[in-house]
């Protein structure tokens, strides 16, 4: 049995799941999501715990069976507590600064960057410290999605740091040129 599988999902009082057939819904006070399950999955819910089973023991439905089980309970996360990503802008005149719900990034081109939130999705820019961007949201794929996508925009590189970087991401530093021997 798969040890995430087996594992229930406790349910805070203040979110209500939704199971119809196989599309589960849960609402929270942030928000509401739904993901349609496989139909070698099963999901029952007792009370304030919900229960993950899966019908026969194939590749497939052991697969399956926790996988699905990490997906509602991240679920069950985004809309009670919501997830965060926070980066780190390093280098001269590189900032992000928010301009009604979007960011705009000045990450050393000739213009800036603006990056519009989707739905479900907000961004905070530290008041005295522009180089430090979070982006929040219920669904922990997206949120992370478009932190890549920020990150995207200008990697750090290795020589000097420069760049977009999660805040625990370590960068490897390189030694550059030794100089010219004579």
């Amino acid at each position: 049995m798969s040890r995430v599988g087996k594992m229930p999902i406790n349910v805070p009082a203040k979110v209500t799941i939704t199971i119809d057939g196989q599309n589960v819904t849960v609402k929270g006070p942030k928000g509401e999501l739904s993901q349609e399950i496989s139909p070698v999955i099963e999901v029952a819910q007792d009370g304030g715990v919900l229960n993950i089973t899966r019908q026969n023991d194939e590749r497939q439905s052991r697969a399956l069976h926790g996988l699905t089980r990490a997906l509602i309970s991240n679920m069950v996360t985004g809309v009670s507590t919501g997830f965060q990503k926070s980066l780190t802008v390093e280098g001269v005149g590189y900032s992000g600064e928010l301009r009604g719900k979007d960011l705009v990034m000045k990450l050393g081109y000739s213009h800036e960057i603006v990056v519009t939130p989707p739905e479900n999705i907000s961004f905070e820019v530290e008041g005295k410290n522009p180089t430090i961007v979070r982006v929040n949201g219920i669904d922990k794929q997206v949120v992370g999605q478009i932190a890549s996508e920020i990150r995207r925009l200008r990697p750090p590189e290795p020589y000097l740091g420069k760049g977009v970087r999660y805040s625990n991401e370590v960068i490897r530093r390189k030694a550059g040129k030794a100089g010219k021997s004579k």
